[in-house]
């Protein structure tokens, strides 16, 4: 064991965050926290390292366990180059290294026929080993390594760390916890400052890492690559599930429609109990009866359905349609001092272009963007927008100019047009500002939440062309899937930057890679095709343009009478499959909801002073309530296969 959470609790005023939340991470477990923005993910983290106090409940940390947390902000990190604050980080080895050369020298006066000799061997053997252990002789090859495979180049090693701006403070400081190899890794979003290459890299590393990594992120493509348990908080609940990040998604969609379809048949049989007691309740020979029922409906939990505020949906407003060509730039050069970004640049955006902006961070990703805005100029060169064409830009920098004294609501508001002002209450809903959160000052939000303002304030003008610098980084999965599900029904041209693939794959048809010294390059394709592309492919020239061509199926024609009667027939068929299918899946809901009720009435019993007291009692319940919770999981399972199976034969033609 690394470490344990037992009946931890956290909760700001009445709001609870989790409570009673139990957990166990083992060595080489890869956990993934998850939950919407503001389900307590980072409250958990900051309370398992000790930065906050839990309201009850405790972390039990072995002696051997130590601890490596990476926040998601507010590292500043200054006075000592860069390669030296890596290695000065590693707790015990410089330390250690002295002992072991002040034991030698001491060695080398000791007479062997002293008894005191024996002893300095026995401990230099025990501090060799721990130097070996931690494999401190590679120690700097190591953090050369990590550095290189976070971005950072040889001549950086020995810049002084506080000459680098806030993202690469961040990979600074995920370095460091790299090379110190805690038993236990603690990363709180930690590719929201690495580009593609860098993500890409990371990965591989965790994937070979010893010790436990807990894990929170909105890229699934990453958490996929290694994660094999999630621990899910929603509304001040946790539960857990086996599998990697994909399952859960799918798994927990099951579970929410099980309880909600449990939920409902409970109503119904609450109802019917209700409807006997209110008939018989006065009758002599049913009055015991309906008695026993009333006593049995005063013990039963109800089971609450869980709202699906989350699963959101908006279109983008409707723009004019516009020409063949969206922008185009013509020798369009552009630097900043001694670092040149563009060098005669020729590049064409046309109608249907749905482009991903990658490359390392510094590379001109964001100059791109204001430069096809025209929110900057260029240095020389043309960029001239085709006809009728309507642009909208989301940068990273329009949080920083929003008016502090006004709501969310007004500031929202102000934006929208006649035509988008009805949805405007909507919209806020699909990017976490709910009920009175429209109402805060823009003045007290933080960083994320202004810049999903931003967003919001962007998405409500009417354009048929997007430019978005970075939209999903302050999002959760619910706001992603809402943002990413607008843009793939959206009709006209975007441009987007981001290193997110799981967001960008369904969406993108090309992807235009900056490179530091080089023009950008071209690939047709989403931007996994993209890297499988580049890293198969060795001998790519500096400007080539590599294209990727889909697999497409086009279904034959058949004769319309023929294929009527094949439906009809089809139909029938189905109809005999699934109904036996429904009637069980009705039999496990059932099932389930039983399960609910007899778990609930174990809890009571167990917070009873006679059961405590009676130790075969509390045994036999508690092994009770356990094959419970594994039967109600295989019950769940089993819920979503036939679910899965009905949905696929339903859709069948």
């Amino acid at each position: 064991m690394e470490f344990a959470v037992q009946d931890l609790r956290a909760a700001y005023g009445a709001r609870v965050l989790f409570d009673s939340l139990s957990f166990v991470v083992e060595r080489g477990e890869r956990v993934a926290f998850a939950g919407h923005n503001g389900a307590g993910k980072s409250t958990l983290m900051k309370c398992i390292v000790g930065e906050l106090q839990p309201d009850a409940g405790r972390v039990i940390l072995p002696r051997h366990t130590r601890v490596g947390y990476l926040p998601q902000e507010g590292i500043h990190l200054s006075g000592t180059p860069l390669l030296q604050e890596l290695l000065d980080s590693v707790d015990g080895i410089a330390k250690t290294s002295r002992q072991v050369e002040e034991l030698s020298a001491e060695l080398q006066k000791t007479d062997r026929t002293d008894p005191a000799y024996r002893d300095i061997v026995e401990e230099l053997g025990r501090l060799e080993l721990i130097l070996q252990d931690r494999d401190a002789h590679s120690l700097r090859s190591r953090a050369e390594t990590i550095l290189r495979g976070l971005g950072f180049e040889k001549e950086d090693f020995t810049r002084d760390c506080g000459e680098f701006s806030g993202g690469w403070q961040m990979r600074i400081a995920l370095g460091k916890l790299l090379l110190q190899e805690p038993e236990a890794l603690l990363l709180d979003e930690p590719t929201n400052h690495l580009d593609l290459k860098s993500q890409r890299w990371m990965e591989q590393y965790l994937r070979g890492y010893r010790g436990a990594i807990c894990i929170i992120s909105h890229d699934v493509a990453l958490l996929d690559a290694f994660v094999t348990r999630t621990i899910a908080l929603h509304h001040g609940r946790a539960e857990e599930y086996a599998g990697n990040f994909s399952y859960y998604l799918k798994e927990s969609a099951a579970r929410r429609e099980a309880r909600r379809k449990a939920a409902k048949n409970q109503r119904k049989q609450i109802e019917k109990t209700r409807a006997f007691i209110d008939r018989f309740r006065y009758k002599a020979s049913k009055a015991s009866q309906a008695q026993s029922r009333l006593k049995q409906l005063e013990k039963i939990e109800v089971i609450e359905e869980e709202s699906d505020e989350g699963i959101m949906s908006f279109r983008f407003p409707p723009a004019p349609a516009g020409g063949a060509t969206v922008v185009e730039m013509q020798k369009v050069s552009k630097a900043y001092g001694n670092i040149r970004l563009l060098t005669d640049f020729d590049f064409r955006i046309e109608k249907g272009d749905r482009i991903a902006v990658i490359g390392v961070n510094g590379a001109g990703k964001s100059t791109f963007s204001r430069l096809i805005s025209m929110t900057e100029t260029t240095d020389s060169g043309q960029i001239t927008f085709g006809c009728h064409t309507r642009v909208a830009f989301f940068s990273q920098t329009h949080a920083d100019v929003l008016d502090p004294n006004e709501t969310v609501l007004e500031c929202v508001e102000k934006a929208a047009s006649r035509e988008t002002s009805p949805i405007v209450r909507n919209l806020l809903g699909c990017f976490l500002f709910r009920g009175d959160d429209v109402f805060k000052r823009i003045g007290i939000l933080s960083g994320g939440e202004k810049s999903r303002v931003a967003l919001v304030c962007m998405l409500l003008r009417p354009a048929n062309f997007l430019i978005m610098d970075e939209p999903t980084n302050h999002l959760d999965f619910e706001s992603q899937d809402v943002l990413q599900r607008a843009l793939a029904e959206y009709p006209g041209s975007f441009c987007i930057v981001s290193h997110n693939r799981s967001f960008l794959d369904p969406l993108v048809n090309k992807v235009l890679e900056f490179r530091p010294g080089h023009n950008p390059r071209l690939f047709y394709g989403n931007v996994s095709q993209y890297l499988e592309k580049v890293e198969t492919d060795a001998t790519h020239q500096p400007d080539a343009s590599e294209e990727i061509h889909p697999t497409v199926s086009h279904p034959t024609e058949k004769n319309r009478q023929a294929l009527r009667r094949q439906r009809a027939q089809e139909r029938e068929r189905h109809a005999r499959i699934i109904k036996p299918l429904q009637n069980k899946l009705e039999k496990i809901e059932e099932d389930i909801a039983s399960h609910d009720v007899r778990k609930t009435e174990i809890t009571e019993l167990l917070s009873s002073p006679e059961i405590v007291a009676d130790a075969e009692r509390l045994r036999l319940l508690t092994e009770e309530y356990r094959e419970l919770e594994q039967e109600s999981e295989l019950l769940f399972s089993r819920w979503a296969e036939l679910s899965t199976e009905i949905d696929r034969l339903s859709a069948t033609p």
